[in-house]
């Protein structure tokens, strides 16, 4: 069951969360309009490939990473987007495209979006294409630990929001 080995994470740490279901969605998009949470509000995790290493990017379902602002942030050399294929063993207790942003348990650096930060809680894919997660964004950064940067660039319709 995918969802074990996170919850038994934050419940040895004495973190609170919740979890939704909700029918099958594959999207983050998707979800967002299914569960009717804001896209700036449900986080998607990317897997990236910076050099030569694999690491999550967790940015707003409403926007894309920026793999040159990613690239630069970061002083890589190169920045792309992994393939599944790249990836998929990592994730064993997950579906693909699934993954929570947990980079600390799959032995992952983890670069979250600044924008994220304005939000008091995160939701996630909690492993499945029918789970959600949510928890508090503090609890989120005190575990992972993940770089918060500009990773993203605001849409038009969001800076005319």
């Amino acid at each position: 069951m995918p969802l074990n080995k996170l919850r038994e994470f934050l419940d040895s740490h004495n973190i609170r969360y919740m979890i939704f279901s909700h029918s099958l969605a594959y999207t983050a998009q998707g979800i967002a309009a299914l569960t009717h949470i804001s896209g700036k509000e449900l986080a998607k995790t990317v897997i990236v490939r910076i050099d030569r290493d694999l690491a999550m990017a967790v940015v707003p379902a409403s926007r894309h990473v920026d793999l040159p602002l990613l690239k630069r942030a970061v002083g890589a050399q190169t920045v792309e987007l992994a393939s599944e294929q790249e990836f998929k063993d990592k994730f064993p207790d997950c579906e693909a495209g699934a993954m929570p942003p947990f980079g600390n348990l799959y032995g992952m650096a983890v670069y979250a979006d600044e924008s994220l930060s304005s939000n008091k809680e995160i939701t996630f894919n909690a492993g499945t294409h029918r789970e959600l997660m949510r928890m508090d964004w503090v609890d989120l950064v005190r575990l992972v630990e993940p770089r918060v940067i500009k990773i993203t660039r605001a849409r038009v319709a969001e800076t005319a929001a």
